[in-house]
């Protein structure tokens, strides 16, 4: 969701941010995450607090296990906050992907209810989510993830009808996804390739936000790229020594080439799969 990326990366900028996170008007605000898994749900958790503290959305944050505490990145980010500002969010713990896929169709029965549907879904870790529903590594079958991405963005354009008909058209319901693939090196040689399973996935998230180190002492570079057309814009992330995330976007010379073998393929190639899906 590059709109509400774009409210957390101008509130906890480093300085004054003047540039936004504009995609074109035709491009989906689903998104994926990829990257380190920890920082990867901080991004999830500044994304859901932003939702529901600055834009007054609910918030629907799926994930495997229970959080015994709010992570440090977001107590160190936001030190003031209190769990009652978080009454907009509501943590759903599944620990399988049928129980997700389960959670997720179910809420299209939403439709008959007065209480208004999220406006923002978020799934914590569906890599985990997919290796589990075969004991291990996905071998030889997308269909699994295939469902579940289809599921996700059919029940973000339903639930999106339903505010739009109760917010004078405004009303949209956007998806946020992370993800992790797996190291070349640790790779099962049996499993399917992670470019393959983000293939898949790019078909239903069509924006993707890139988290990439760019020093072990705590500086990324985000990258978030939409393939029809073809677009990307950086931002610099610093994880502070006390867990609090800082952001400021990327200009000009800065700008650095994303080196990942996912994303190595022609993005016209790739544009023109998507987008005739």
């Amino acid at each position: 969701m590059a709109d509400i990326l774009g409210v957390v990366f101008r509130r906890f900028a480093s300085g004054t941010v003047t540039t936004d996170v504009i995609f074109p008007a035709e491009a989906e605000g689903n998104t994926l995450v990829l990257g380190d898994v920890n920082i990867s749900r901080s991004v999830l958790f500044l994304a859901a607090v932003t939702a529901a503290t600055d834009l007054g959305l609910k918030v629907l944050f799926f994930t495997q296990t229970p959080f015994q505490s709010l992570p440090v990145s977001l107590r160190a980010s936001l030190p003031g906050l209190k769990l009652e500002t978080l009454k907009n969010v509501k943590f759903v713990y599944v620990k399988t992907l049928e129980e997700l896929a389960e959670d997720l169709a179910s809420l299209h029965e939403l439709a008959s209810e007065a209480a208004s549907p999220p406006s923002l879904i978020i799934v914590d870790g569906l890599d985990h989510y997919l290796h589990g529903s075969r004991g291990g590594p996905l071998q030889d079958d997308l269909s699994p993830v295939a469902h579940v991405a289809a599921l996700l963005h059919d029940t973000a354009a339903f639930l999106s009808q339903i505010l739009q008909s109760r917010a004078d058209g405004q009303g949209l319901c956007r998806v946020m996804v992370s993800f992790q693939s797996e190291d070349e090196g640790s790779r099962d040689s049996e499993a399917l390739a992670p470019e393959l399973l983000l293939s898949v996935l790019d078909r239903y998230l069509q924006v993707r936000c890139t988290l990439e180190e760019v020093k072990h002492d705590g500086e990324w570079r985000v990258y978030l790229s939409v393939m029809c057309p073809a677009l990307v814009q950086q931002w610099h992330m610093v994880l502070r020594a006390g867990g609090a995330l800082e952001f400021r976007p990327v200009f000009g010379g800065e700008q650095q080439i994303l080196e990942q073998p996912e994303k190595s393929k022609q993005e016209n190639e790739r544009c023109g799969d998507n987008c005739s899906y």
